[in-house]
């Protein structure tokens, strides 16, 4: 089964998602119409006087190239999504821009003064790549209010509870499948150590945790004396020392005792997201809960869930019982509006052609989303796919299948316009 529908009144006041069928017949019925395709969202064509719903939480599971969002009404799971974000590409056009201008300021012209100390600061600033990230999860959890009534909000803060790693006294079972503060310490070894032995460098195999120093000779169990190894790594050192172990492997040696020291840059810079993130949500004035990562993995182990970015959200927080009614979540790409550059240069650097300021024509822009059925020709038939417009009319479109040309304005018909995202669509939509 599909995503729940998202339902308006005509008043456009949210109401209780209903089942992809119930949908339907409201539409076949003519009750109700498509107000927004992407997440998909009917709107009634009468209004409903004082309506009875049901508490929704939305949940979300900040990531550092994917979140997850999920809507669960009381223990039921009817919607999730997968939001992918682009910090990367936003990081790698501002050092292009960079090398730009530093390239410019470097010719044979006019002496331009450095600006690189004269900036201020804000309290809170993050780098615009994971500024994205924030905005993204932000731009969605209004959206989502707007078509579901969401009663609360929940996210998880923090990827590991370091508190709870402190402790000295975790040991045996409680590592592998125990109690919560060891799978916090799992859950923090497996993104530090990359999902692999530190021995053999083996990976997609079970991996237990392991003490560097020898816990028999004095080592501690604080998260820097532990590491991954698998089974038979682990076997055959024992209650040896790491040097004694791999003896004539120095490199390796050398390795381990380096990466076992060094902190999670990466988690650490999500982590400050997420608490950017925290802020900006309690803004919207919802009662906000709050997990660890290490609880979200727990609760998704108990419940025996498929690892997913969505089936993650939906755990995240305090939870005794899931029920998971949808089954194929809404795919979500940030791609952005587009590029300010209004002038295309050729291979060489020099400038080949200028692009207009106008940015629609015929109705239609660069990035929406249309159906077209194409009378004759080598691409004669039916294609769903995104625009790429021209002031002749006679437009390009990029499809799962590849690239359809040339597509004139009049076989065009809307389905979703550009909102900044891509999203996971199907051939067969009419």
């Amino acid at each position: 089964m599909s995503n729940f529908v998202f339902v308006l009144d005509a008043d456009k006041q949210p109401l209780d998602p209903v089942l992809p069928g119930q949908a339907r017949r409201l539409l076949k019925q003519g009750k109700a119409a498509i107000y927004r395709r992407y997440p998909f969202t009917v709107i009634l064509k009468y209004g409903v006087a004082n309506p009875r719903t049901q508490p929704h939480q939305l949940k979300i599971d900040p990531g550092s190239k994917t979140t997850g969002l999920a809507i669960v009404q009381c223990g039921k799971v009817i919607w999730g999504a997968e939001l992918t974000h682009r910090g990367q590409q936003i990081k790698n056009d501002l050092e292009s821009r960079r090398a730009i201008r530093r390239n410019r300021r470097n010719r044979k012209t006019r002496y331009r003064k450095p600006r690189f100390l004269n900036r201020t600061r804000s309290d809170g600033w993050l780098p615009p790549s994971l500024q994205s990230r924030v905005e993204n999860v932000l731009t969605w959890v209004n959206r989502i209010r707007r078509y579901v009534p969401i009663t609360g909000i929940s996210q998880e803060l923090v990827k590991f509870d370091t508190q709870a790693m402190q402790n000295p006294e975790i040991s045996g079972k409680q590592y592998q499948q125990g109690e919560l503060a060891g799978y916090e310490v799992r859950e923090y070894l497996l993104e530090k150590w990359d999902r692999r032995c530190a021995y053999c460098n083996v990976q997609d195999v079970p991996l237990e945790i392991e003490h560097i120093h020898p816990k028999s000779k004095g080592g501690s169990s604080r998260v820097s004396n532990l590491t991954l190894a698998c089974r038979p790594c682990n076997q055959a050192k024992g209650n040896r020392d790491i040097k004694d172990f791999l003896s004539g492997k120095s490199d390796v040696v050398n390795r381990i005792l380096k990466q076992a020291k060094q902190p999670l840059k990466d988690a650490t810079a999500v982590n400050s997201t997420r608490w950017e993130l925290f802020r900006r949500l309690q803004q919207t004035g919802l009662p906000i809960e709050t997990g660890t990562g290490g609880r979200t993995k727990y609760n998704r182990s108990r419940l025996k869930l498929p690892k997913t970015h969505w089936l993650d959200a939906a755990c995240v927080g305090v939870v005794n019982d899931l029920h998971i009614l949808a089954q194929e979540p809404l795919l979500i790409a940030a791609k952005g509006w587009g590029s300010r550059q209004m002038c295309t240069p050729n291979k060489y650097g020099f400038p080949a052609k200028h692009r207009t300021r106008c940015k629609t024509f015929f109705g239609f822009q660069t990035g929406d989303m249309v159906c077209v059925i194409l009378p004759s020709g080598k691409f004669a038939g039916t294609h769903v796919g995104r625009l790429t417009v021209r002031e002749s009319g006679v437009f390009e479109m990029r499809t799962p299948k590849g690239k359809v040309s040339p597509v004139r304005h009049k076989y065009c018909k809307s389905i979703h316009r550009n909102d900044g995202y891509m999203y996971a669509f199907s051939t067969n939509v009419q």
